[in-house]
């Protein structure tokens, strides 16, 4: 087993081996965090695409279905109960606005649920607590070292190999 830098676990790492450690853990932290902000607004984009489309459709609907659905449904109500013609006109266009007013409810849940997406709140606030985390933390008090680990001990060593 070894550590992200190749070095193995429970091995001695020198400052600089921790400091680059950490630099590029943070990278992919950050790296990370750009890809979840990316995923969710994609999410809220979509969310509001199908709204805006849901709100074009009751448009397009309404505009050209009010005359071939109105003639046809007053002629066949006129048709099924001899009621005054006026009357039948009436509850056609009722029934198209009924068709309308439905579209446009569904385009309205999608929009809310579009507004209420928090994706990159979400994100800014976890990289926010990263950075509080990162703020905050200390460094573990190191154990001490056996008596042939000492620095003069590894120094005067390093000298007489020399």
């Amino acid at each position: 087993m070894s550590a992200p830098d190749g070095s193995p676990v429970g091995a001695e790492r020198s400052i600089g081996q921790l400091f680059a450690s950490a630099t590029t853990e943070m990278s992919a932290l950050v790296h990370d965090e750009i890809a979840l902000a990316k995923a969710q607004l994609k999410q809220d984009v979509k969310r509001g695409a199908v709204s805006s489309g849901a709100f074009a459709v009751a448009a397009v609907v309404l505009l050209f279905s009010l005359p071939m659905l109105n003639f046809a449904l007053a002629y066949g109500i006129r048709t099924w109960s001899n009621w005054n013609l006026a009357l039948c006109f009436l509850l056609s266009f009722a029934a198209n606005v009924l068709i309308t007013a439905v579209l446009a409810l569904i385009g309205l849940y999608f929009a809310k649920k579009a507004k209420k997406g928090k994706g990159p709140q979400k994100v800014a606030a976890s990289v926010k607590e990263t950075a509080g985390v990162l703020q905050n933390a200390k460094p573990h008090p190191r154990p001490e070292l056996p008596q042939d680990r000492v620095p003069e001990a590894i120094e005067a060593v390093a000298r007489s190999s020399s």
